[in-house]
């Protein structure tokens, strides 16, 4: 059992400071053996600049964004980073101040402008953040630095260099995609967003990219539409599930409000996170691909940001899930104020904030009247129960597969490559204790059993699984994350861990602080 670490030196702070970009990359001194079939690039993105000018930003999801690369070629490394030049960062360097709203801050109104440019900027409405700092990910050929909005970013993988700033709404009819697409065994890459459905209610398209063509995105279509069960109120939608033949949508207590958003970007210091609000009446919903069938999957309110896996098995389909129980929204819990605080105060915080935990939900696909509050669930291996009530709607409550006071499982990753939409025994997660990144954990979603990698004073980031060449076992891999030691002479390391047993192999240590990084890549040398 894994017992809580304490950071009475709050050395967490550093990971949400500013830095500065390089202008080539810097050699990481390497204790132990990088595995030689181990060539290519990690690429990971986050927030670099948590300031502009005297300006704060306030949300962690604000920092102007930062790409990073370990490259590992012949048992080397090095690593690089730099700003991506979105506009947000480009207009904020210029002018020495923040210039474009990002999630959680505001930008205000050029105070040397004249009356009336400052009244036409007030109708135009404010432009949408490109301020891609969430994750990178390839399409086709390219990779693609995201935010959750309608630009995404083209980046050099290899420069790091900013490419082209794209606008997805110019090939689908979508608000914007999630930082979380599924890409199909044969490349074909799918997501889904929140669009404009029917007589001006809201909804939310599943689209797809066909692999291989020269400009993918141009040939980008939407698969299928569903209604949002809130007319004017989508939920918040930050990844969903796919197996061969389903896509799972969770439809969230956590709601965008359409008209607030509308009216706020007229209003002098609102921002994205004022646009949301939560509620416990709907419960949530879950539907997947025969969406439109009679039945509803509900279960009690959660936030959602991270599916770890979901597949089909003898007529059900299992949605694993980080989950984070109640309607309040987490988001609410990361703002740079509450993560820099002292100890004592970031745990009083994370009392009142929703609690964390890993579990399993079971979906009966073949459903008969005759069963009424029957649990149609019949699998050996789940406690998980799916009970049919008069209504059709379907009342659903979850296995456990991991949980401790505070202690999260989030930012999951698997062997995507050979089990996404499998049936599977290993997830690879980042523990967080009261918010805070301090070790990697491994969990056996079939037998809950858990191994954990940690250090004192060391801050790691989402893991990456990569798969020994040639591996018949699921676990036979590597785990790459980048960590962060703040007091340590080289303050931060490349993270290379055997996924079997989760003990470390090699680290890449370099002497500068590298901030959090959200999510990433890893790129396999050509």
């Amino acid at each position: 059992i894994y017992s809580g670490v304490e950071h009475p030196a709050a050395g967490y702070r550093k990971i949400f400071e500013s830095v500065e970009e390089l202008t080539e990359p810097i050699p990481a001194k390497i204790t132990g053996v990088v595995p030689s079939w181990l060539g290519g690039s990690l690429l990971r993105m986050g927030p670099g600049l948590f300031e502009v000018g005297d300006e704060p930003f306030h949300h962690m999801f604000d920092g102007l964004a930062l790409v990073h690369k370990f490259d590992l070629k012949n048992g080397q490394v090095t690593y690089y980073r730099k700003f991506i030049r979105s506009d947000s960062y480009v207009r904020a360097m210029t002018e020495n101040r923040v210039v474009i709203t990002e999630f959680g801050t505001a930008a205000y109104p050029d105070p040397c402008k004249n009356i009336f440019s400052r009244f036409f900027t007030y109708f135009r409405g404010a432009e949408v953040t490109d301020n891609c700092l969430v994750n990178i990910y390839p399409i086709g050929e390219d990779f693609y630095a995201v935010t959750e909005t309608n630009y995404i970013t083209k980046v050099d993988p290899d420069s790091l260099e900013t490419l082209k700033k794209v606008d997805l709404c110019k090939y689908l009819s979508v608000n914007g995609l999630t930082a979380h697409p599924h890409t199909d065994t044969d490349g074909t890459i799918y997501n889904i967003g929140n669009c404009f459905g029917k007589n001006m209610s809201l909804a939310y398209n599943i689209v797809k990219i066909p692999p291989a063509h020269k400009d993918p995105i141009e040939k980008s279509q939407v698969v299928v539409q569903l209604p949002s069960s809130e007319r004017l109120k989508p939920s918040y939608i930050h990844s969903f599930g796919m197996t061969d033949n389903y896509f799972v949508f969770v439809e969230q207590p956590v709601k965008i409000n359409l008209l607030k958003f509308l009216t706020l970007w007229n209003i002098r210091g609102a921002t994205y996170m004022d646009c949301f609000e939560s509620n416990d009446s709907m419960g949530v919903s879950r539907n997947p691909a025969g969406y439109l069938s009679s039945h509803k999957f509900r279960t009690s309110a959660f936030n959602l940001f991270h599916h770890i896996n979901a597949y089909e098995d003898e007529g059900y389909v299992i949605v694993d899930l980080c989950t984070w129980k109640g309607h309040d929204f987490v988001y609410n819990y990361l703002y740079l104020a509450n993560l820099k605080g002292e100890w004592e105060e970031v745990k009083r915080a994370a009392l009142r904030a929703p609690q964390p935990e890993v579990r399993r939900y079971v979906l009966p696909l073949d459903i008969h009247r005759e069963d009424q509050g029957k649990n149609l669930v019949s699998l050996s291996y789940t406690t998980a129960t799916a009970v049919l009530h008069s209504d059709g709607t379907i009342w659903l409550e979850p296995e456990v597969l991991f949980s401790g006071p505070r202690q999260a499982f989030e930012f999951p990753q698997i062997n995507y490559s050979q089990y996404r939409g499998k049936k599977y025994s290993f997830a690879y997660g980042l523990g967080l204790t009261h918010f805070i990144p301090d070790r990697i954990v491994k969990l056996n979603v079939q037998t809950k059993e858990t191994w954990v990698w940690q250090e004192e004073e060391c801050y790691p980031s989402e893991p990456l699984f990569v798969p020994t060449p040639g591996a018949t076992e699921e676990d036979d891999g590597v785990l790459l994350s980048v960590v962060v030691k703040p007091g340590a002479e080289r303050p931060s390391f490349l993270l290379i861990l055997d996924a079997m047993k989760l003990t470390e192999l090699a680290r890449a240590d370099v002497n500068t602080i590298i901030p959090v990084t959200l999510h990433g890549t890893y790129k396999p040398a050509s």
